[in-house]
């Protein structure tokens, strides 16, 4: 009476087991299809994070800060006033620099002026001794007939000698005079020159009590407060420029035989999950693996050693018009997907790019300046020793 019904329990399992075998064969050649066809094709890792630059902003020059003009979280362009600080002694300064400068182009004109009277000094000088001789000849002349006495003879040849020595005398001070402003001018001269370079100098320190944004970005890690005294290089905080964003891919290097520079490369954040694909392509790949870098490299010349996969970073560059339509942050986690059926450059062929990043907030205003410097050589050029 058993056996009637074990056999129909036994054909129910011999079906399930069979399904099952089918579902197991077809999910096997679906994978086999979809590996020849794509995965083959496509290296696929979710060990990618967004990375970007941090730029720090810090001070060029020591100071008190009374004024924090942005905080973390805000949204700041290149140029903008980050950071004031105390501007009293750079004033100061400045006006020091700008007084002397007044003087030093004063005193060159005074040394021009001085090598004119010279010369003129030198002329007189050498017309004293035109006469002085011809008085001596008239002398000796008269001394030949007895018409003076030899005594006044000797007078005139002293005086002659006298005034000899009062020329080299003269032409030693011109000489002199000539060497402080030979080849110059007022404008020229190294005393003013080196004048200008102080004023230039407190110019800078002046435009240094103000600390902008060296990028335009987001403020991070804010750490200045007002009224503290910081340091030449001091951190104050970061801005972290949204549009100069990138992703470090670690793929293990049994992925990387075929992948090259260019490929193309699609890419999911945790962020918006699934619903917004990002696009970029394979831009570089770092020299080595990131324990290579590390401040004590492992070694594994002595002991047991087990083989571990390593994963170099791989530096995917994205699309630019969609990542200002979805910005990403620093430090997301990304899938990425790298399409190495298209043709890439070898890793190894990267060039040197032109400059990527530079910034020009901190040029200095050398049109205002020369135009300072252009006003105050006017103002006192020629007037020395006038009222």
């Amino acid at each position: 009476m058993a056996e009637p019904d074990i056999e129909p329990a036994l054909n129910k399992r011999k079906r399930l087991l069979t399904l099952l075998a089918l579902v197991f064969a077809v999910a096997a050649i679906a994978y086999g299809v979809n590996w020849f066809l794509h995965s083959r094709h496509h290296e696929y890792t979710d060990d990618a994070y967004v990375a970007g630059n941090v730029v720090g902003v810090t001070p060029r020059i020591a100071g008190t800060v009374v004024a924090v003009l942005a905080d973390t979280t805000d949204n700041v362009q290149a140029g903008q006033m980050l950071v004031r600080l105390d501007d009293a002694d750079a004033h100061l300064a400045l006006a020091r620099a700008e007084a002397d400068l007044a003087g030093a182009v004063r005193q060159v004109h005074q040394s021009f002026e001085g090598r004119s009277q010279q010369g003129a000094n030198l002329a007189v000088k050498q017309r004293e001794l035109e006469r002085a001789d011809d008085d001596l000849k008239r002398r000796e002349q008269a001394v030949a007939v007895q018409a003076v006495s030899r005594e006044e003879a000797e007078h005139a040849r002293s005086a002659r000698d006298q005034a000899r020595a009062a020329l080299d005398l003269a032409q030693a001070q011109y000489a002199g005079a000539a060497a402080q402003v030979a080849g110059t001018s007022v404008e020229r001269h190294p005393a003013v020159l080196q004048a200008e370079a102080k004023l230039r100098e407190a110019c800078l320190a002046l435009d240094r009590c103000v600390i902008r944004a060296p990028e335009s970005g987001q403020v991070a890690r804010r750490a200045v407060q007002v009224g503290q005294q910081v340091a030449l290089g001091a951190p104050l905080m970061a801005i972290v420029p949204l549009r100069q964003i990138w992703i470090e891919a670690n793929f293990k290097e049994d992925q990387l035989q075929g992948m090259g520079l260019g490929q193309p490369a699609v890419l999911e954040s945790d962020l918006y999950g699934g619903t917004v694909e990002f696009h970029g392509k394979v831009a570089g790949m770092s020299p080595g693996t990131g324990s290579v870098f590390t401040l004590l490299p492992p070694q594994n010349a002595s002991g047991n050693w087990i083989k571990i996969v390593q994963r170099l970073p791989v530096r995917i560059a994205l699309d630019a018009a969609e990542l200002e339509k979805h910005p990403l942050r620093v430090g997301l986690s990304m899938k990425v997907t790298v399409d190495t059926t298209k043709p890439g450059a070898p890793i190894a062929q990267a060039g040197s790019a032109p400059t990527r990043f530079e910034t020009h907030v901190y040029d200095a205003d050398e049109q205002a300046v020369d135009k300072l410097i252009r006003g105050i050589v006017k103002a006192n050029l020629g007037r020395a020793g006038r009222p």
